[in-house]
């Protein structure tokens, strides 16, 4: 018999910290100071006090400048910038979106959309907080799509102006972290207009508040009050009336105004400018899945330590209850998202260095440029989402425990909420991704020669054949006759699992694309329309494309791994993350083919049986997360719940060898019966 492998929780901790491991660990020792920790209970005004005296102290600790320029004290890492701040996820959630504010969004428009008389202007305050500040892009009526914003900003050639101004009710600038209180300037989004033409969205630098805190002429502000989250954040709304700026207050890196007027960019098509300037902006969505994942692997050390303590029911024992996380439906609970969490992270170190590479400059070519925002844009959705159902589920597995403010489990619940549509609506972004792999797609054979389109045309309607006649299942099914170990061992193969991901992939784009190859032709709103019908159909092969994502992402984190027991129990939860993607996809594997009815019976089987042999493994796993006591601050992690289990047994024990144990009814019946 094979002997069982062993986790070194060491070894795992230290590919998980990944490539900025030493900022990571820096950042965790800064905030095991209670001064940053979130306190439950807080009114509103005492939290949003807390926040703002915690951001102060980061300021002070050095802890938030790594991304802005050495000249000003900053390290020009924003990789390290990222992965530092990800951590503040673990001490309060508002201080993280508060700091997130003030300097990856308004803080980092001034620095990547300006320029450098801007930077020496502005950048220090900024950094200093004695500038904090409010990133102006949001309307009412306008989020995820920013091109449509309603705030203008006219250029006035006889005082050489720009007058920022809301038209209309809708074009309210909302949800503004830092602005019912605090900001003092602004980085607003608006419609450059110049000449008579509207040259689209730009960036503008805006005064909103005087030296006594009072709003300046033309701009009103309203508190947007409590929320469901995130009440240490200062969220506002602001409104212009004719607000007027100097020329130089556009942030200019991408696109300027002379004194008469004309406009000028090195950039000549309008589309490609604005997303080349929101693109400087994406630092946003990658820091959220990085801080989702620090979210996911907390709520999991809290549920899975609580399911490796507390006792419920006598199963296989008179005189012991069973430990929750020896049930299956326990493990089925929490060990995939335990895997889906690892491949989240495996994911995310990619992004990260992939925005380290476009920001830094040492490769911030267009097509880098465009691959990260794609890659954000598949990765945050699936991250956020993961977070939250994640946190849910640890509060539902700890029972009433989890319940406990004492827990943090539904504050952060609560505070995560928002991840899932702010720097983006997850549905809209995953279109993003969509359009990107169907514009791939064409691309593939923009040059290709009549032989090779051919020969593709020819092995898609053989493989087409195999699959609509159920011919490959039949072969399945042929192959795995009479053994359904043989089904079962086919899933755990590594090609197995890269084609069931690629070729879903691959067949759902090639799907749309057939559908959706004729609206070029059509008129905008029949377009619109097809597209319209269609719409689930993107999302959904989006939301595929991020599965294999993810599991590419596991599977070369795996050739990192020295120990041969951590290797072997991560290849099981890689393994894990695949099998469970494709059974919540089984109905489509099934009618395209993929996979035989036989093969398809054997795989919830096989998922339950490699649950329960991680299940000895899942508590080093979680505890190579490497967070501290101080920044757990759940009673569920401790071991008070293993004392009380103990105190129980120890008086029962006691009980049942002393002469006063009680006899229980259910024998003095039995006795009479007989």
């Amino acid at each position: 018999m094979a002997e069982e492998p062993t986790v070194d929780p060491q070894s795992l901790e230290r590919l998980l910290l990944g490539r900025w491991a030493q900022t990571r660990l820096t950042t965790r020792a800064t905030l095991t100071d209670e001064q940053f920790h979130s306190v439950p209970g807080l009114t509103l005004h005492e939290h949003r006090q807390r926040v703002r005296d915690q951001l102060q102290g980061l300021v002070t600790a050095g802890a938030v400048h790594r991304a802005f320029p050495r000249r000003f004290g900053g390290s020009e890492a924003p990789g390290a910038n990222i992965a530092a701040f990800e951590e503040l996820v673990t001490a309060d959630p508002s201080l993280q979106i508060k700091a997130g504010v003030q300097f990856g969004l308004f803080g980092a428009a001034v620095q990547q959309l300006g320029s450098t008389h801007h930077h020496e202007r502005w950048l220090p305050g900024i950094m200093d907080l004695s500038i904090p500040g409010a990133f102006a892009m949001t309307e009412m009526g306008h989020g995820s799509d920013v091109s449509s914003l309603g705030t203008t900003a006219t250029y006035d050639v006889d005082t050489e102006e720009f007058i920022i101004h809301t038209p209309f009710t809708a074009a309210t600038k909302r949800f503004l972290g830092n602005a019912a209180e605090d900001a003092k300037d602004a980085v607003v989004f608006a419609q450059l207009i110049t000449r008579g033409v509207n040259h689209g969205v730009h960036c503008f630098y805006v005064h909103i508040r005087d030296d006594d805190g009072e709003p300046l002429p033309g701009i009103t502000i309203t508190d947007d009050g409590l929320k469901g989250g995130l009440n240490g954040v200062d969220n506002g709304r602001f409104r212009f009336d004719h607000v007027r700026i100097p020329r130089d207050y556009l942030l200019n890196r991408y696109a300027d105004v002379d004194a008469d007027g004309t406009y000028s960019s090195a950039i000549s098509s309008p589309g490609r400018r604005f997303f080349t300037m929101l693109g400087t902006l994406v630092q946003g969505r990658v820091s959220l899945s990085g801080s989702a994942s620090a979210a996911a692997k907390l709520a999991l050390i809290g549920a899975v330590t609580y399911g490796n303590a507390r006792r419920q029911f006598h199963a296989t024992s008179s005189t012991q209850e069973e430990v929750l996380l020896d049930y299956q439906l326990h493990q089925r609970r929490l060990i995939p998202r335990l895997a889906a969490t690892l491949a989240i992270s495996f994911a995310h170190e990619k992004l990260l260095a992939k925005l380290d590479d476009v920001l830094s400059g040492r490769d911030d070519s267009e097509e880098n440029r465009q691959e990260l925002e794609t890659l954000a844009a598949a990765v945050k959705p699936i991250a956020t989402w993961h977070a939250v159902e994640t946190l849910q589920a640890a509060r539902e597995a700890c029972g009433g425990a989890g319940y406990m403010a004492e827990n943090r489990l539904t504050s952060l619940r609560a505070d995560l909420d928002i991840w899932v549509t702010f720097e983006g609506d997850n549905h809209v972004l995953l279109q993003l991704v969509a359009k990107r792999l169907l514009t791939d797609y064409a691309a593939e054979f923009a040059d290709a020669d009549v032989a090779a389109m051919a020969n593709y045309v020819a092995s898609t309607a053989g493989s087409a054949v195999m699959h609509r006649f159920g011919l490959r299942r039949t072969l399945q099914s042929v192959q795995d006759t009479g053994d359904e170990r043989r089904s079962a061992n086919w899933f755990k193969q590594t090609t197995v699992q890269r084609s069931l991901l690629s070729s879903r992939v691959r067949q759902m784009v090639a799907d749309l694309a057939g559908e959706l190859r004729h609206a070029t032709k059509l008129s905008s709103t029949e377009r619109a329309a097809v597209f319209n019908a269609h719409q689930s159909e993107l999302i959904e092969a989006a939301k595929a494309h991020a599965d294999l994502l993810l599991w590419e992402s596991f599977t070369e984190a795996l050739s990192q791994v020295d120990d041969a027991g951590t290797a072997e129990v991560l290849t099981w939860l890689r393994d894990l993350y695949a099998l469970t993607r494709v059974e919540a996809n089984l109905s489509w594997y099934l009618c395209h083919g993929r996979i035989s009815a036989q093969r398809a019976r054997t795989l919830g089987p096989y998922i339950n049986r490699l649950l329960a042999r991680l299940r000895p493994h899942v508590q080093d796993v979680v505890d190579a997360f490497g967070y501290q006591p101080e920044h757990l601050r759940m009673e569920l992690t401790t071991e008070a719940e293993a004392q009380r289990q103990h105190e129980a047994e120890e008086y029962y024990r006691r009980l049942r060898a002393s002469a006063q144990a009680p006899v229980e009814e259910r024998i003095v019946l039995a006795k009479r019966a007989a």
